[in-house]
């Protein structure tokens, strides 16, 4: 265990894998609330759309 925590903390590669890894999730969070905002907007227009259709 003490050798994988060496490894994370002071080799270079594995620092550049944990910043991709939070550059990862950070786009991913944007991501996911953009759609979610999308999502709701355009289930409101075609709501909208199909009320205005019937």
């Amino acid at each position: 265990m003490k050798q994988i925590s060496y490894r994370l903390w002071w080799e270079d590669e594995a620092q550049d894998i944990a910043e991709y890894a939070v550059m990862l999730a950070v786009i991913l969070l944007i991501v996911v609330g953009t759609i979610q905002l999308i999502g709701s907007s355009a289930n409101n227009v075609f709501s909208s759309v199909a009320s205005s259709i019937q």
